[in-house]
């Protein structure tokens, strides 16, 4: 029968706690009742570690405890034993700049087990981990249960069967499902352990924020400021008025702090009304003879106004062959150009262009990005690899013309942000130009979506902008959300894929 609780506390240890945490230590361990810590070795260890040392009390009383080292990763990496990583019992293995946060001790009285109170006191290292910027704990669980087991399977098998809940072990059950890891098996690790026949299994939880190389500048964000602009069609008497409209929207999101300004597909598009005369398929090309100074301009824009700028797209000429591409303009002054994969039917019948055979994640300042141009987010093959590149944030600049079109595009944005574990930014051109071929309407509206988990909005939509109205979006997105819902989201859509059985791949050009 559990003992009711009125009121639990948390916190770190106080050498006026010893004559509680002896008492709670021998209850706990009654088959090693004289291999309980001294008074001076606690005391010893609160001297050179005392935020590594946890209790949890009940109703004033300790009932738990968790005591740890830091110590170098690479005598963790060593086969070794319990006296050797404890410095024989000495403690003398601490290294306050090592890398490794050691449990040397977890235990809850018998009489409050069951009600998760050694859930919080995990919980409470990995905070500490964090905070003191350790690459992972580590510790060597007991096996209790292996006892009733040895003589028929290995500690290996136990461990397997352990794992895939054929089995259950009181300690190594609750660690595993504590998102720790199995590492190796120790043997001989504990003397007198007779329950797990002396056999521990080394487990590790990985600090996923752990950063080897801290700087003071330069660092890498977590949060991300997105500016979207949603761009309406109006008519441009030539390219320096598009300059001037551009630069207003890019002076606007960069004074409220953008690290990203996207722009929408062929939003330069209104500079064909000079070539309406020609047919739909020289009056595209007219305009790409304008990319070249648009992209050197961008990246102009990108320096003075310290801002990433992602140039929706516009038409290039390569060879004779007509594409559809933007451009990555950073603000460190490199550019790097991306292009669309896949073209729609209207593009190939009255343009003739042709897809790109090149994509890829993009490193920036602000982690790695990704970008598709509109239809190609309708293909999820092109997320899914750049995802398994390590891309946080997806980029979408789109076109389209009926809300039917822009309906595909919003949900497949969706689709890409949930199965991908990232956030997708989608802008497009709204208006019409009644004056240029083949692009009369346009239907838009800039969003931004997430994955769908507790830490995200309940809808998978992060900001909207009003339908075809000409506008800025500025949303912010955190990146350390996106850690956390890798390594412990309600689903792991990237981990659990089962690899096993099917796998998506680049063919080399």
């Amino acid at each position: 029968m559990q003992t009711k609780i009125k009121k639990v506390e948390l916190r770190n240890l106080e050498i006026e706690d010893y004559k509680q945490l002896k008492k709670s230590m021998i209850e706990s361990y009654p088959e090693m009742a004289d291999s309980y810590w001294g008074s001076d070795d606690i005391e010893r260890l609160l001297s050179i570690f005392p935020e590594g040392q946890l209790v949890i009390l009940a109703d004033g009383k300790v009932v738990g405890s968790a005591l740890s080292l830091i110590v170098d990763e690479k005598l963790v990496e060593k086969r070794h034993n319990y006296q050797q990583i404890s410095g024989d019992y000495t403690f003398s293995t601490h290294n306050p700049n090592a890398e490794i946060l050691y449990g040397i001790d977890v235990f809850i009285h018998p009489n409050y087990r069951g009600l998760r109170l050694g859930r919080r006191l995990y919980d409470a290292r990995k905070e500490l981990c964090e905070q003191l910027n350790l690459k992972a704990i580590v510790f060597a669980g007991r096996i209790p249960n292996y006892r009733d087991h040895a003589k028929k399977m290995s500690p290996k098998t136990y461990i397997e069967k352990v794992r895939a809940k054929e089995l259950y072990d009181p300690v190594l059950s609750f660690q595993l499902s504590n998102d720790f890891h199995v590492l190796k098996i120790l043997k001989n690790y504990l003397e007198g352990d007779e329950e797990s026949k002396e056999f521990a299994v080394l487990m590790e939880w990985n600090n996923i924020y752990y950063d080897d190389s801290p700087k003071l500048i330069n660092l890498k964000k977590n949060i991300i400021r997105l500016g979207l602009i949603q761009w309406q069609m109006r008519p441009l008497n030539n390219v320096e008025a598009l300059f001037e409209q551009a630069e207003f929207f890019i002076d606007a999101v960069s004074g409220y702090g953008s690290d990203f300004a996207l722009f929408p597909e062929l939003f330069t598009a209104p500079l064909m009304a000079d070539y309406n005369h020609l047919s739909e398929a020289e009056a595209i090309r007219e305009l790409a003879r304008h990319t070249d100074p648009i992209q050197k301009r961008f990246q102009e824009f990108a320096i003075s106004y310290n801002i990433n700028i992602i140039t929706g797209s516009m038409p290039y000429m390569d060879g004779g062959n007509l594409y559809n591409v933007g451009f990555l303009c950073k603000r460190d002054g490199t550019s790097e150009m991306y292009t669309k994969i896949h073209i729609t039917p209207n593009e190939v019948i009255h343009w003739g262009m042709k897809g790109g055979s090149q994509f890829k994640t993009f490193d920036t300042d602000c982690g790695k990005i990704g970008i598709l141009i509109c239809y190609d987010v309708e293909f999820p093959e092109l997320s899914r690899l750049l995802a398994d590149e390590g891309m946080d944030i997806l980029f979408v600049p789109f076109l389209t013309d009926t809300q039917n079109g822009y309906t595909r595009v919003k949900h497949c944005s969706q689709a890409r942000a949930i199965e991908n574990e990232c956030y997708v930014a989608i802008a497009g051109c709204v208006g019409n130009l009644p004056k240029v071929n083949n692009m009369d309407i346009q239907y838009a509206q800039s969003s931004v979506f997430t994955p769908s988990d507790f830490a995200f909005p309940s809808n998978g939509i992060k900001a909207e902008a009003t339908p075809n109205t000409e506008m800025t979006l500025i949303v912010d997105v955190d990146l350390n959300l996106l850690k956390e819902l890798h390594e412990h989201g309600s689903v792991k859509t990237l981990k659990d894929r089962r690899t096993d059985l099917y796998e998506i791949k680049k063919l080399e050009k």
